[in-house]
């Protein structure tokens, strides 16, 4: 079943009085009542929260909502500021318009955790994020999750899974990030998003006819981005992925109390392993998943995605066996 929730627009330390939190939409999904008692929700169930890439509504996420549901999780999905049902920049004014930061969207997600997942002390979770928010989730981990201080006693992230994600986006992505930023300009975001499309599947997925008729829907939703979304929001999040840098501080999650996977589709060239295998060997301890398929992995091979990000998260509860 689906469950709604409204995010309060504060911050952990009050009322944000400088700036307006922006309205965030969200989503719960719990197992299915008619699963066994075993896999019923209960009170100290893990939780897992998905975070989206760039442009990304929460609905991309249909095939993974589905499966961790039945594996027994309750699953958070929410639309990041700037797309499907959240909120928008509050500025169209062409020069002048907002430009957002893994740090703002890591506060977000923060707002949605204390206000959702933590009502019950100690709640243990685990946080999903691909692309853009593998980037955010980092930032997140960081900022709140620490090892040892009085008050993250009340905190119980198991694991932190980063997919297709990296460090720093490098030359490569820097320069790609930055043609995307000149064609939606130029062009219309739609157009920037038939050529990210390009570069999210391979080809053998194309070829296939059996996804003619997703691909024509994926194509159908594209085509929206610039009624649905807008300019100012696409560019406001596309500075999200170009300034991101975690490279002298993304070390320290080696060292707290949750497990960090890094998990690539061995194909992918819109993010290449090599930034993810950065990453990796930044984070001492960290296991290195690979997948089949692309930078979409998630959405072109799901079941071997699923089946391996679930492995993962089992391996982080194990040592919590007893507590749920």
């Amino acid at each position: 079943m689906a469950l709604e929730f409204a995010l309060p627009q504060q911050s952990d330390h009050g009322p944000d009085t400088t700036s307006k939190r922006p309205s965030l939409a969200l989503k719960g999904y719990q197992p299915s009542p008619s699963l066994s008692s075993t896999s019923a929700p209960r009170a100290k169930n893990p939780w897992i929260i998905l975070v989206n890439g760039l442009a990304d509504p929460q609905t991309t996420w249909s095939a993974q909502v589905s499966a961790f549901a039945s594996a027994g999780y309750t699953v958070l999905t929410y639309d990041n500021r700037g797309i499907g049902l959240s909120s928008r920049p509050s500025s169209n004014v062409s020069g002048a318009d907002e430009r957002w930061t893994t740090e703002d969207m890591a506060s977000d997600l923060r707002a949605l955790v204390t206000t959702v997942v933590l009502d019950i002390p100690r709640r243990p979770y685990h946080i999903l994020g691909i692309s853009m928010g593998g980037m955010i989730a980092q930032t997140y981990a960081l900022n709140y999750c620490g090892s040892m201080s009085p008050s993250e006693e009340q905190e119980k992230l198991l694991s932190l899974t980063l997919c297709c994600t990296y460090a720093a986006p490098g030359p490569f992505c820097s320069r790609m990030f930055s043609l995307w930023g000149d064609m939606a300009r130029q062009m219309s975001v739609s157009d920037v998003m038939r050529d990210v499309l390009l570069w999210c599947f391979t080809p053998e997925w194309f070829a296939d006819p059996t996804h003619q008729n997703e691909l024509a829907e994926i194509e159908s939703e594209m085509a929206k981005t610039d009624e649905e979304m807008g300019l100012p929001a696409y560019l406001a999040q596309l500075n999200v992925i170009t300034s991101f840098d975690s490279r002298k501080h993304v070390h320290k999650l080696g060292g707290r109390a949750f497990d960090v996977n890094v998990l690539v589709g061995e194909r992918d060239v819109l993010i290449p392993n090599v930034l993810s295998r950065e990453l990796a060997d930044l984070v001492e301890g960290s296991n290195w998943i690979v997948t089949e398929g692309g930078h979409a992995c998630n959405w072109e091979y799901p079941e071997e995605f699923n089946e391996k990000v679930l492995q993962g998260l089992k391996a982080a509860e194990q040592p919590y066996t007893n507590d749920f």
